[in-house]
């Protein structure tokens, strides 16, 4: 008799249960949410966060607040988020260098694709290859020859070590020829010495890479991206270049804690893609060089599909070039 007491009670407590839920599910968000950046505010990806913040805020009829959490090529930041409350009021805006690239350089045992909840895929931009204006190849087909000819003696600016410049110039020493890669801190100083003539390559993000070449700085020579990028249409892909499948995309995605409710990420996944779509948002980040991605990928299935492909595909490149954190 006991038992079966009990088992009507608790049948009874798990019905009266199930309101409460559903009624925190409809009534999310009730207070705002902070939206974790990895870098230091003024940034791009800081800019692109506030963008997105400022109209997903109208969406949710609660603030988004960007809170910057900067160091360790965004581990410490991924850390504070990995150890958030799961209840939807935690999210981090990141790119393939925070979630891919710099957690196996500095050999984290943390599989990230596991700790995060994926929300979106919310911008991409290729790289574009470029060189010193009196680099003798005039093409992709004629720069691929004039290293073959000359292996290791080319000179390539990499924006650090373990950055996405450094692993993609990584990649074409492995499948082209060795390049000699030469670390600055930062993209904007190791674009400088290109356009000095004091290094003879580099591989820097459209969005500024092109900059550069239109005002006649730079030669640029292919975008790494399977299609033209809409703001050089005049640029053509590495495809169409002469070193078909050379591809790299320093995406943008948003990711929450593990264990936080489906039902949370999918209002916050429709406050996203509301974003996305509205034209003064995609004014903004096309003005950045930013490409927003196709509407399959702005799910948080998108995000996890292209989170574990990139994975499979770079993190083998950084252990077989042994590249790890000094």
């Amino acid at each position: 008799m006991f038992r079966i007491a009990v088992s009507k009670w608790i049948a009874a407590f798990a019905a009266l249960a199930l309101p409460v839920a559903s009624a925190l599910a409809d009534d999310y968000p009730s207070r705002s949410i902070a939206l974790v950046v990895p870098f230091a505010a003024g940034g791009p990806t800081d800019t692109l966060g506030r963008i997105l913040a400022e109209r997903m805020t109208r969406s949710l009829g609660q603030t988004v607040v960007v809170e910057n959490v900067t160091g360790a090529g965004g581990v410490i930041a991924n850390s504070k988020v990995i150890k958030a409350a799961p209840d939807g009021y935690t999210a981090i805006i990141g790119h393939l260098g925070t979630h891919v690239l710099a957690p196996a350089v500095q050999g984290l045992q943390t599989d990230y694709l596991k700790e995060f909840e994926p929300v979106a895929v919310v911008a991409t931009n290729p790289e574009v290859i470029v060189s010193r204006l009196d680099v003798p190849a005039k093409n992709l087909q004629e720069l691929v020859a004039w290293v073959k000819a000359n292996p290791g003696k080319v000179s390539y600016a990499s924006g650090g070590a373990g950055t996405p410049s450094h692993i993609m110039a990584e990649d074409f020493s492995q499948k082209v020829a060795p390049l000699n890669i030469v670390h600055y801190r930062g993209a904007a100083p190791a674009m400088q010495d290109v356009v000095a003539g004091h290094v003879d390559l580099s591989f820097d993000q459209a969005a500024t890479g092109l900059n550069f070449a239109r005002s006649g700085k730079v030669r640029a020579y292919a975008v790494t991206s399977p299609t033209r990028v809409p703001s050089a249409p005049e640029i053509p892909t590495v495809d169409e270049a002469g070193l078909p499948g050379f591809y790299m995309s320093v995406w943008h995605g948003i990711w929450m804690p593990r264990g936080t409710p489906p039902e949370a990420i999918a209002r916050f996944d429709t406050a996203v893609r509301e974003a996305l779509a509205d034209p003064e948002v995609r004014r903004r980040f096309a003005e950045l060089g930013q490409e927003i991605p196709p509407p399959e990928q702005q799910t948080p299935r998108g995000l996890a599909a292209l989170h574990k492909a990139e994975t499979e595909k770079w993190v083998p490149i950084i252990k077989s070039a042994n590249i790890h954190a000094n």
